[in-house]
């Protein structure tokens, strides 16, 4: 079953090529979505795919070259919309 995630990172996440990461490892596991920057430095992402891809992209983001600038992170699970066709990397 399609799932989606809501996730908000916090900690050295700006400025340090998260949201380029978090966009290559989401075409890695072919999940759909985006991710973008907010104001209070805080990274939003939002993404869709089968729960099993989801948990490989938070996993890979997890453990990969982020882990050290990650402090906290905020997950909200719940079914897909299917509103999207592709991950990108937005910007507000």
């Amino acid at each position: 079953m399609r799932k989606r995630i809501h996730v908000f990172y916090s900690g050295r996440v700006q400025g340090v090529g998260f949201r380029i990461t978090a966009e290559e490892h989401a075409q890695e596991y072919g999940v759909v979505g985006w991710v973008r920057n907010l104001r209070d430095g805080q990274v939003e992402l939002v993404a869709e795919a089968e729960e099993a891809a989801l948990q490989q992209l938070l996993q890979a983001i997890r453990t990969g070259p982020m882990k050290n600038f990650i402090h906290q992170v905020e997950i909200s699970w719940s079914n897909a919309t299917d509103t999207f066709d592709e991950f990108e990397i937005r910007y507000y």
